[in-house]
């Protein structure tokens, strides 16, 4: 459903100015402060009986103006409350000085998002905004929790909850005070951050949840921030987080960390000695069936074992809904990089993978590998490879790196089986790890 200002920019000049000029000066004078006609369709409250709403973005995407403006409604709305009292509304960020200059002053801030006949006080000494009529929105620091425990109120604003440090005890803290009224609620305006706090408000049953890319605000935002944002990490797993608003876990023990992956970014592939394509086949061909992971890796393995390193150049990987399908991206994955070798596991399988592999190409270069141990153990000397620095990751591999940090000691921490990142494993056994192990250095000779 298109929102007002959305459905007004699409249409013709004329009915433009048509729905213009019918409004009167009233009107004309309050349209800008109408945010329900001016929102994004992630800015607006949900509907339905929740008690927190999380607004989980990228930079720029809105959040602040969303808070600011749900705190307005929350205030000046008919909201009914006890007899002659008026709304209490608790302001909470990471420090007071943020509170004061992104939550109040900001250019998305309350006073900015308020009509004059309507806008609050600022009161310094007390760190508050008073209404006109009567309402009051106190200013907290996360980095005081105990701040917390005495007051109590109707609502609460609470922003960028992903950057406290002390974020479980000033979120209890504010639990506890949020107890005024028939149906308290709190907003939550943050990006997104594996932490185990923000998991387990998302987690809630009372809470529901909007969500937005830097993308969606892009006509308020300077066309150079985005061109640089983008050019510098789009496809990368800091871009899925800051830039897409996307939560991206770490299990608890993973045997890779999203900083680490982060640190091992490369914005191009170096010459590369050899190129291989391996394959993590589903065990069966249909619809239905798991997802076959197709993984290219290549590798500089001049000198010595220790100065070998490998990249990972692309995730090919796919739904196939027949085994041909998958057999038919593999090949073609090869061709595109001009790789040597198609690595294959075939505990599933067995002979049927070559064979169907050698259905779309009879003279392929072909290695069956067959896993004696589980998939965990595999994967350890890999994310060793990974700790000592020697491999790196080009862009849009980010299935993969989700894959890769829910792999915990234990297993596979995810829904499915991580067939990414087993095909990733087999690749870099056959690149680095087998090599390494036959590697001799030459003996001297004696004179």
């Amino acid at each position: 459903m298109r929102l007002g200002a959305e459905w007004l920019c699409s249409e013709p000049q004329e009915v433009q100015e048509h729905f213009l000029n019918d409004l009167g000066r009233g009107a004309l004078l309050a349209l800008p402060y109408l945010f329900e006609f001016w929102a994004l369709e992630h800015q607006l409250p949900p509907e339905g009986d929740w008690r927190t709403w999380v607004i989980m973005g990228g930079r720029g995407a809105g959040k602040t103006r969303a808070g600011a403006e749900w705190v307005r409604r929350e205030v000046e709305g008919d909201k009914p409350l006890d007899a002659g009292r008026s709304a209490r509304v608790a302001l909470v960020g990471e420090t007071f000085d943020q509170v004061r200059e992104v939550m109040i002053f900001g250019e998305s801030g309350i006073l900015a998002c308020s009509p004059p006949d309507r806008r609050p006080e600022w009161q310094a000494t007390r760190k508050r905004l008073l209404w006109p009529n009567g309402a009051v929105a106190q200013v907290y620091s996360a980095h005081e929790p105990e701040s917390l425990r005495g007051p109590q109120f109707d609502a609460a604003w609470v922003d960028e909850l992903a950057k406290w440090k002390k974020a479980e005890d000033a979120w209890d803290m504010l639990q506890f005070a949020l107890r005024l009224g028939e149906c308290p609620r709190q907003c939550v305006t943050t990006t997104p951050k594996n932490l185990a706090v923000l998991k387990a408000i998302l987690d809630n049953l009372s809470t529901v949840t909007t969500r937005a890319p830097t993308e969606a605000n892009r006509a308020y935002l300077a066309a150079s921030f985005l061109e640089e944002v983008r050019a510098r990490y789009a496809g990368t797993r800091l871009g899925r987080q800051e830039l897409d608003g996307v939560l991206l876990e770490d299990a608890e023990g993973a045997l890779w960390t999203s900083a680490g992956l982060e640190a091992a970014r490369l914005s191009e592939a170096p010459a590369l000695d050899r190129i291989v394509v391996a394959v993590d086949p589903p065990v069966t061909g249909h619809a239905g069936s798991d997802e076959c992971g197709i993984i290219v890796v290549g590798a500089v393995t001049q000198g010595p074992p220790q100065d070998w390193h490998a990249v990972v150049l692309k995730d090919a990987s796919l739904k196939a809904s027949s085994p041909t399908q998958w057999a038919q991206a593999a090949i073609s994955a090869m061709e595109e990089f001009g790789a040597e070798r198609l690595v294959a596991e075939v505990n599933q399988g067995g002979d049927l993978v070559e064979t169907v592999v050698r259905q779309i190409d009879p003279m392929v270069p072909y290695k069956a590998v067959r896993a004696t141990r589980g998939k965990a153990v595999r994967a350890e000397p890999v994310a060793a490879l990974y700790e000592q620095g020697r491999v790196r990751h080009l862009r849009d591999l980010a299935e993969l790196e989700d894959q890769m940090c829910r792999m915990t000691q234990r297993g596979f921490e995810g829904r499915g089986s991580p067939d990414r990142v087993d095909a990733l494993v087999w690749a870099l056994h056959d690149l680095l790890l087998v090599p390494a192990a036959k590697w001799r250095r030459p003996r001297l000779r004696t004179l």
